[in-house]
C-alpha cells in the first residue's frame, strides 16, 4: 500500500491507537506496538524486515533518551528527598510572587530548552514544578503545560538547539544565526502568551494524579517544609539541575562557534552533564545525613521509570515504523502541490511531517531540505525570509505532539496525566501554541516582505 491509502491507514491506525488506550484500557505500550506492527503490515514493509524495524525503533529511543530520563528521574528523586525541590520553588516564587507560578515554570522551561532538549528539560524541570504545585496550590495540570510548552517553544525556535541549526545551514542562513536567533525570540511572545492562558484554561478542566492527591492532603506547606528538618542551602540546592544545564549550553555555545574542545563536548552531553547532576544530588543527599538511603532511592527511582522508558520507547517504534514505510517519502514527492501558499507552506509541511512521524527536530531538518532549492520559487529567498522560513518551519513542527512522540510520554508519565487527558492538554496545547506561533510569523513576513 503507497500513497493517499496508506495515509488513510495511518488514520486509522492512528484512531485505533486512541481508541484502545482510552476505551478498551489497554496499556500504551501495547497499544503502540500492536498498531505499530499493524501499520508495518498495511504498509508493505516485507514481513522479514519487520522485527528488525521495530527493534531499531525500540533501542533507538532508548539509545536517545533511555539513560538521560533516568539520570534526571534520579536527580529529581534526590531533590525531593532532601528538601532542595522545596528550596528552589520557595526561591522562585519569592521571585514572580506566589499568584504567577505557572508564568515563572513557563520561562523557565524556555530558557532551559535553548541550550536543552525539551525530553531532557522537563525531566530535569519536573521536581521544581511539582514543588511549586505543592507550594501555591495551583492545579497540576496547568503547571505541567506551562512548562511542556515553554520547553517546547525554544525547542522549536532558538538554536542552539539543533533542529533550527540544522534548518538554517540547509536554508543557507547559518551564517545569521543572530537573526534566526531574534525572529524565534519575537515570535515566542505570542506562542508563550498563548500557552500562558491555554495552561490556566486547560487546568480547570483537567485533572491528574497529583491534583487528586492535593485535594486529598491537609499538609500546609509549612509542615512539608518541618518534615524535611532544614532545607539545602540555594547553592546546593540548585547545583544538580543548574551545573548539568550550564554544561549542555556551554558545549552549544562551543559547538554553534565552530569549536571543538573534547573534554567541554564530553561533559556538555545530555547523559554526562545529568551524571554530574546526579553527583552533585548525592552530596546533597549526604550534607542532609541520609546517604543511608541512597539503595531505596535509587531503586524507587528506577520503578518509575520503568514504564515511561517502555511506553517512550514503544512510540519511538511507531516512528520508525512511519519513517521505513513510504508514507513520508509519498509526502516529500508531492510536496509541489502546497507551494502556492508561500510563508504557510513552510508550516504545513512540517506539521504534516510531526503528526506523521512524531520527532519535532526530523521535521524540521525534513522540511528545511526540501524547501531548501525553492524557496526563491516561494518568494522567501532573501536572507531575513530565509531566517524567518526556519521559524515557520520550527511553528508547524509544534503541531501536533500525540502518541508517537517521545515527548508526548514523558509529559504525560511525569505530569501523571492519562494518556486520554493527554490529547486534551499536550496534544492541544502544541496545536494552539503551533498556530499562535504561524500568527506572528505572519505578521512578520508581512514585515519583511
Amino acid at each position: 500500500m503507497t500513497g493517499i491509502p496508506l495515509i488513510i491507514a495511518f488514520l486509522v491506525a492512528i484512531v485505533i491507537m486512541i481508541y484502545a488506550i482510552s476505551k478498551l484500557k489497554i496499556h500504551p505500550f501495547l497499544s503502540i506496538l500492536a498498531v505499530s506492527l499493524l501499520f508495518a503490515l498495511a504498509a508493505g514493509i516485507p514481513v522479514a524486515d519487520i522485527p528488525a524495524t521495530i527493534g531499531a525503533g525500540f533501542s533507538g529511543t532508548f539509545t536517545s533518551i533511555g539513560i538521560v530520563i533516568i539520570f534526571g528521574a534520579l536527580v529529581g528523586t534526590l531533590l525531593e528527598k532532601t528538601g532542595a525541590a522545596l528550596k528552589m520553588a520557595d526561591s522562585v516564587v519569592k521571585v514572580v510572587g506566589k499568584k504567577n507560578p505557572e508564568l515563572a515554570i513557563m520561562l523557565m522551561g524556555w530558557i532551559v530548552s535553548i541550550p536543552v532538549f525539551c525530553d531532557s528539560g522537563f525531566v530535569v524541570l519536573n521536581p521544581i514544578r511539582k514543588a511549586m504545585v505543592k507550594r501555591t496550590g495551583v492545579s497540576s495540570v496547568t503547571m505541567t503545560v506551562a512548562l511542556s510548552l515553554g520547553l517546547y517553544i525554544s525547542h522549536c525556535f532558538i538554536p542552539p538547539t539543533p533542529g533550527p541549526i540544522a534548518a538554517a545551514s540547509s536554508l543557507g542562513v547559518g551564517d545569521n544565526l543572530l537573526t534566526v536567533m531574534a525572529l524565534g525570540a519575537l515570535i515566542s511572545i505570542p506562542a508563550l502568551l498563548a500557552a500562558y492562558f491555554f495552561s490556566k484554561a486547560i487546568g480547570k478542566k483537567v485533572k491528574a494524579a497529583e491534583d487528586v492527591e492535593n485535594d486529598q492532603t491537609v499538609q500546609t506547606y509549612e509542615e512539608l517544609v518541618a518534615s524535611y528538618g532544614k532545607l539545602p542551602n540555594g547553592w546546593l540546592a540548585f547545583a544538580p539541575i543548574v551545573v548539568p544545564i550550564l554544561l549542555m549550553a556551554i558545549s552549544s555555545a562551543f559547538s554553534m562557534g565552530g569549536l571543538s574542545i573534547g573534554i567541554i563536548k564530553f561533559f556538555g552531553t545530555p547523559i554526562i552533564a545529568l551524571a554530574v547532576g546526579v553527583i552533585f544530588g548525592i552530596i546533597g543527599l549526604a550534607v542532609a545525613g541520609k546517604m543511608k538511603h541512597f539503595y531505596e532511592i535509587t531503586n524507587e527511582t528506577l520503578k518509575v521509570v520503568g514504564p515511561i522508558l517502555f511506553i517512550t520507547a514503544a512510540g519511538g517504534v511507531l516512528g520508525k515504523v512511519i519513517a521505513t514505510s513510504s508514507m513520508v517519502t509519498y509526502i516529500t514527492d508531492h510536496s509541489t502541490v502546497l507551494s502556492a501558499v508561500g510563508i504557510f507552506f513552510p508550516f504545513l509541511l512540517a506539521a504534516i511531517l510531526k503528526s506523521a512521524q512524531g520527532s519535532s527536530t526530523v521535521a524540521i531538518t525534513t522540511t528545511a531540505g526540501i524547501l531548501a532549492p525553492m524557496l526563491p520559487a516561494l518568494g522567501l529567498g532573501t536572507p531575513a525570509l530565509a531566517a524567518l522560513t526556519v521559524i515557520a518551519i520550527g511553528a508547524g513542527a509544534m503541531t501536533v505532539s500525540h502518541a508517537n512522540d517521545s515527548y508526548f510520554w514523558v509529559v504525560t508519565n511525569f505530569g501523571e496525566i492519562t494518556p486520554e487527558d493527554g490529547y486534551k492538554t499536550q496534544t492541544l496545547g502544541t496545536l494552539v501554541v503551533g498556530l499562535a506561533s504561524m500568527v506572528g510569523v505572519v505578521i512578520m513576513y508581512l514585515i519583511l516582505k
